[in-house]
């Protein structure tokens, strides 16, 4: 059975949340757990937060046990960025991107 979680509009870089949702996929859940504890990138904060997310929702939804799942995708969707302007010299205005990211986990049990 499989089982998800989303964070969505999560302020960060896609490209940086990538790489940390892509060390975690196809492990077991309390190693990607053990891996995002000790990373030193942002976004694993954040994807961290999803996968005990997914975990629980595994467990209380579908009496499935924490031992037996395994991280089956593992995703960082680019979201909506955020426009700002900066002044510069001469009256000029410069655009500021302030990126936002989906992260959406799925897990399932090692025997499907």
């Amino acid at each position: 059975m499989r089982v998800s979680a989303t964070a969505k509009y999560l302020r960060g870089s896609t490209r940086k949340a990538r790489l940390v949702t892509e060390a975690i996929r196809g492990k077991r859940v309390e190693e990607a757990a053990a891996l995002l504890r000790f990373m030193p990138q942002h976004a694993a904060k954040d994807v961290a937060r999803v996968l005990k997310s997914a975990t629980a929702n595994a467990e209380n939804n579908h009496n499935l046990s924490a031992e037996d799942l395994v991280v089956a995708d593992a995703q960082a969707m680019e979201g909506p960025s955020i426009k700002r302007w900066r002044p510069r010299a001469q009256g000029r205005a410069f655009p500021i991107h302030k990126p936002m990211t989906h992260i959406t986990i799925v897990v399932q049990d090692r025997e499907t």
